[in-house]
């Protein structure tokens, strides 16, 4: 797959282009669906599939920074799982208020025709687009009988199959529903964090963790809870091996915290990754983050969780 960011002016005049739009935030099941057509009809034609995907995200932009978005994956994660669904080409398109305000017909010839010269455009069902997002499928018809390109829709019925959306996902995660969101993305949702030094609290009872600092700040983290984990160091080598562990999330009640912190307890690993980034795959959610009488009744539980981690994850 080739990378290609607009605002670079670095397009290249694509073979019979077959376009998808859309921010394909978590690249989830019903993203893929979208992208099988897209490749299917490529290559029937024997043409280039072109995914177009704005950054950032374009409801942050138009609500205002106080109703920042909380992304499922961050720009270098899309592109990463975009990778791997064999499409050809994806082009980062900025998103600001100027192209926001676009008039939808506008938006067709001067975005659309005049940068990627498709031979074909398939969009779902609901896809809006242009000032007041007046633009959809029977406008995009309607020009491309003049501008020279087809127009492919997929279906309610198709896209709502799974009923599946970024936002659903986002929801799942924050109210502790892992499954249903990792049954919606296809994978175990994930992020990245710097390990960093803690209170050292956890390895005086015989859990040491890894503190995190969470790579960016745009990714949405699952609410708080302690849950079963995989992680590797992806600053080594390809071949790291996978570990598991338990996390927890939240202001460590037991004593008194304030601030959220995202502690790891890696099984059977005892090396020092001070300064390492770690990636961390939630698997289950094991339970609410508690108060407990003291640092015994912690350790109790955190043996009992542990436990339990292990089953999930074997």
């Amino acid at each position: 797959m080739q990378v290609h960011y607009l605002e670079t002016g670095a397009i290249p005049s694509f073979k019979n282009a077959v376009i998808t739009i859309g921010t394909f935030d978590g690249v989830h099941l019903g993203h893929r669906q979208i992208i099988t057509q897209l490749i299917q009809e490529a290559k029937a034609m024997e043409g280039e599939s072109v995914i177009i995907s704005f950054y950032p995200h374009p409801r942050s932009v138009i609500r205002g920074l106080h109703s920042e978005v909380k992304l499922l994956v961050t720009l270098k994660e899309k592109i990463d799982l975009l990778a791997k669904t064999g499409i050809d080409h994806l082009v980062i398109v900025p998103f600001n208020l100027s192209f926001a305000n676009q008039m939808a017909e506008e938006y067709i010839s001067q975005f659309l025709v005049k940068h990627f010269h498709p031979h074909t455009i398939i969009i779902g069902y609901d896809h809006r687009f242009g000032k007041d997002r007046v633009g959809d499928y029977q406008l995009l018809v309607a020009h491309g009988k003049n501008l020279g390109f087809a127009v492919k829709e997929i279906p309610e019925h198709i896209l709502n199959e799974a009923v599946i959306s970024s936002t659903k996902i986002r929801k799942s995660l924050l109210e502790h529903d892992i499954q249903t969101a990792n049954k919606f993305l296809g994978y175990e949702y994930f992020f990245e964090g710097l390990v960093i030094k803690g209170n050292q609290l956890g390895r005086t009872i015989g859990y040491p963790t890894a503190n995190l600092q969470i790579a960016s700040n745009e990714k949405l983290i699952p609410a708080y809870g302690v849950y079963a984990v995989r992680a590797y160091i992806i600053d080594e080598n390809s071949n790291a091996p996978i570990l598991k562990g338990m996390m927890n999330i939240g202001i460590r009640p037991t004593i008194e915290g304030l601030n959220r912190v995202i502690e790891v307890n890696l099984f059977d690993f005892d090396r020092d990754i001070y300064g390492k980034t770690l990636q961390v795959s939630i698997h289950s959610y094991l339970r609410t983050e508690q108060k407990f009488a003291g640092l015994e009744a912690l350790k109790e539980q955190l043996g009992k969780d542990q436990i339990m981690a292990k089953e999930v994850l074997a």
